[in-house]
């Protein structure tokens, strides 16, 4: 069984050339930044990665989590490597130093996760579910709160949890039941007891921390119905003294865990409140806000969950390449004496190439994204942060969903690659697509995500931020006609043609929205595909122009830079050609969509 191995090269490349490490480093908070200091966390992480997550990978999932009266065990060596995971400092990465973390840059973090998630995407949903709760609590808990959970959660001593779903709510959260009482103890002083039950919830139980910190929507006895009735609760595990120190059982257990197609190693738990006197919750912020508190979390989940997508695709495409070196098969169309690797044969090139290109595409995107992110935090100027805030509004959905459907159809052709061997589980190329198929559905669907890009992040803005990042697209094309070279004039007219079918479709969602909604949702996904595979697109350019202008230069890794190009061809003419079909699909493609009357299904 092949270990993963880091991609350092590629992550550096993109981090320095394509999402700006410069720019970022220079951002207020961010002056001890350097590329030194990168590459050294980026080379050690790799190392853990490889060395610890990853063996653990294929035996966790044939283990899997255990349930035995209320408590969760991990797989053999999950518990360890947890520790370790914590000991290294990896937890507190990007949080502020005031509560023990490192303040780095989200740039420097996304490779990092990018890494554990490759090498253990079981493992990595932990910490990932720690993050946005970290991440809610520093935007809207109390200090009091703030000391009280966050140097313990940072450090990664104790975890995270988002439970938000219900039986009979998935989606549609207005439908929560979950109930939160108000109480008071001179124990305790003024809390709510919670009452409820929620299921799906990553990592709910689990025995590699000595705390788990649950964030639960929950409503209280006043509240207005629907979704602005719903408020946001701390409920941990143990209650934790005034001292710091862990006290008594809090009244919140897990009542099973489920059996999934993939991802056995993550426990997914069905959680229960208030069995007994109720479970101590605190209220974070105000009642009744809930929600928008929780979106908080959202938005940080469905960019990590985005990178599962680009992960996994690595995974599953250096398991893919390696086999295709080793396995001997057929003689070259071209003529041999013997039969030769299958790497030699057309379509397996064909298929290496596509699991390559589209890896590096969504990889720039969400790296850029992520540079992004830190200058709408920490740029001084106000203008600059609002400006990339949409930009980040914008593409989180994208990330999220295109970057997810495309890890799935990359590890597929991972196992179309191997052939009946991929069939079979002991090989582990089976394993990267069970394991790829949740992340669609994480943090609200593919078709969630497509609805919010076509409402909330292009109609309701009359396509503003889609025009800007068009316009964007548009210089690097100015730039790929003046840098001359028929790969580059290639990789400019398919440039060309998919932002033109992104601007038609675009202005066709903001004339049309208003007089007939159901039609451009009938399209959202195909438009969500469709500006994925351009905005990789453009990434996978601005690489090639790069890589233009270093090979032109004395020095430099030629090979390294001649693939970068020759990747960003693959992608221009079996990628964004694409690009006119979804158009097509979303402009005229309704009709179809709604021709059925119920009862013809």
């Amino acid at each position: 069984m092949s270990e993963y191995i880091a991609p350092l090269r590629d992550m550096k490349f993109v981090i320095k050339e394509l999402a700006g490490l410069d720019t970022v480093a220079a951002l207020p908070g961010c002056e001890d930044v350097s590329a030194e200091l990168v590459d050294q966390i980026l080379e050690e992480n790799g190392r853990f990665s490889s060395e610890v997550l990853s063996p653990l990978n294929q035996s966790g999932d044939v283990e899997g989590s255990t349930f035995s009266k209320g408590e969760v065990r991990t797989p053999k060596g999950f518990k360890e490597a947890y520790r370790k995971f914590v000991e290294g400092g990896w937890n507190a990465l990007q949080f502020p130093a005031e509560y023990g973390g490192q303040g780095l840059p989200k740039l420097v973090a996304t490779p990092v996760m990018e890494m554990w998630k490759s090498a253990n995407m079981s493992f990595s949903l932990c910490p990932l579910l720690t993050t946005g709760a970290i991440e809610a609590l520093l935007l809207r808990g109390s200090d009091e709160q703030k000391r009280a959970f966050l140097p313990k959660m940072v450090e990664g001593q104790w975890t995270g949890t988002m439970n938000l779903t219900e039986s009979q709510a998935g989606t549609d959260l207005a439908l929560l039941k979950c109930k939160a009482v108000p109480s008071s103890s001179p124990e305790l002083g003024g809390h709510y007891r919670i009452y409820g039950q929620k299921i799906f919830i990553t990592y709910g139980e689990h025995d590699m921390a000595e705390n788990i910190v649950h964030l639960v929507l929950a409503r209280t006895p006043t509240a207005p119905e629907g979704v602005k009735g719903i408020s946001l609760f701390i409920v941990p595990k143990f209650i934790v003294n005034k001292d710091g120190s862990l006290g008594a059982r809090n009244d919140v257990q897990c009542s099973s865990i489920e059996h999934k197609l993939g991802i056995h190693a993550s426990p997914t738990a069905v959680m229960l409140f208030g069995e007994k006197d109720g479970a101590v919750g605190y209220l974070v912020g105000e009642e009744n806000r809930g929600l928008e508190y929780m979106f908080i979390m959202m938005n940080a989940a469905r960019f990590a969950v985005g990178l599962e997508g680009v992960a996994i695709s690595e995974r599953a495409y250096q398991k893919a390449l390696e086999y295709a070196k080793e396995r001997i098969q057929s003689r070259d169309l071209a003529g041999s004496e013997a039969s030769v690797p299958i790497i030699r044969h057309p379509d397996v090139r064909r298929m290496l190439m596509s699991m390559k290109a589209h890896t590096e595409a969504m990889r720039a995107l969400a790296y850029v994204t992520a540079a992004s992110l830190d200058i709408a935090h920490r740029h001084p100027d106000r203008e600059e942060r609002a400006r990339h805030k949409a930009f980040v509004d914008f593409m989180i959905p994208v990330v999220k969903g295109w970057s997810t459907e495309t890890g799935i159809e990359m590890t597929s052709i991972g196992i179309q690659v191997h052939g009946g061997m991929g069939f079979i589980e002991e090989t582990g190329a089976a394993q990267h697509l069970r394991d790829a198929r949740i992340a669609t559905i994480y943090e609200g669907t593919t078709g969630i995500q497509a609805n919010d890009l076509v409402g909330r992040k292009l109609a309701r803005e009359g396509g503003a931020t889609a025009k800007a990042v068009i316009e964007m697209i548009r210089a690097v094309e100015a730039q790929l006609k003046n840098a001359g070279g028929e790969d580059l004039a290639a990789i400019r007219e398919a440039l060309s043609a998919g932002t033109t079918a992104v601007a038609e479709c675009t202005d066709w969602i903001v004339r049309t929205y208003g007089s007939d909604i159901k039609a451009v949702h009938a399209g959202a996904v195909p438009f969500l595909k469709l500006v994925g595979v351009v905005c990789g697109g453009w990434q996978m350019a601005r690489a090639a122009l790069v890589a233009h202008k270093k090979l032109g230069e004395a020095g430099g890794d030629a090979s390294f830079y001649q693939a970068k190009i020759g990747t960003a061809r693959f992608y221009a003419d079996h990628v964004l050609s694409q690009a006119g079909g979804l158009r097509d699909t979303v402009l005229h493609g309704a009709r179809g969509v709604m021709a059925l009357a119920e009862e013809q299904f």
